[in-house]
């Protein structure tokens, strides 16, 4: 299996190596909604790691008025002016979370995630979390609740650190684009595939990229069977290896 196609897709407790002989044992916490007599609920999470922003998505939120966690970098705050004040023009519809300062993955040992060198030390992972929160600070953002690192991968000292910090770590359950890689159909099956107390998971930050007409198509699919779209804030989460707890 290609790295891209595993991108995300781990929903466990993996093995990568740091060096020979040495292994860092890392973690890719699940996130779900706690069920509700009735309820059809889905957490819709958008990562936006860099780059632009995909219109496509934004727009189809707000015309269908679907809610959505939208975990921001301080890389991607800095170059998408308009599209943050669209999110802040609906707050009833957008909350922005932290993903980081510069989508720096949360492992304090040296090594690579999916090719993304990672943090490398307990310092760094601190640096990547508390930047994340004060990029967000600086937009006028009330103060983030919810850490997603780069990735979703941890190691399980850098998980506790950033729980320790206050923040709960957000997992999922659904991998709804591949990193923003999969092909449009593909990925408008797997979100289209949610059920009640999914976390589902894509990007936001790819317009070029085929998945986010897919993204869009499974949306409202979900939609159209009537489940009920909320952000993390608006539901009881609850999260594996201690992410939440």
């Amino acid at each position: 299996m290609r790295p891209f196609q595993k991108y995300f897709c781990a929903i466990a407790i993996s093995l990568w190596a740091v060096s020979p002989g040495n292994a860092q044992l890392l973690v890719a916490p699940t996130l779900h909604i706690k069920a509700e007599v009735g309820s059809g609920r889905v957490a819709l999470t958008l990562d936006a790691c860099g780059g632009r922003t995909d219109t496509r998505i934004l727009s189809a939120l707000v015309e269908n008025k679907i809610p959505a966690t939208i975990f921001v970098t301080g890389i991607w705050l800095k170059h998408n002016a308009a599209a943050v004040e669209i999110m802040r023009a609906h707050p009833e519809l957008f909350e922005l979370e932290n993903h980081g300062g510069r989508h720096v993955p949360a492992v304090d040992t040296p090594q690579k995630i999916y090719g993304i060198r990672s943090a490398g030390s307990a310092a760094a992972v601190l640096a990547e979390v508390e930047s994340g929160a004060a990029a967000l600070s600086v937009t006028g953002e009330p103060a983030p609740k919810w850490f997603r690192g780069a990735t979703a991968e941890y190691s399980p000292s850098a998980s506790a650190m950033i729980r320790k910090l206050g923040f709960k770590i957000a997992g999922f359950t659904v991998n709804g684009d591949g990193g923003s890689l999969l092909g449009a159909k593909e990925t408008a099956r797997r979100i289209a595939a949610a059920k009640d107390g999914d976390v589902i998971i894509a990007h936001i930050n790819q317009p070029t990229h085929a998945a986010g007409e897919g993204v869009v198509q499974g949306l409202l699919a979900l939609k159209a069977k009537g489940l009920t779209f909320v952000r993390l804030d608006d539901a009881d989460c609850v999260g594996n290896q201690g992410t939440t707890d």
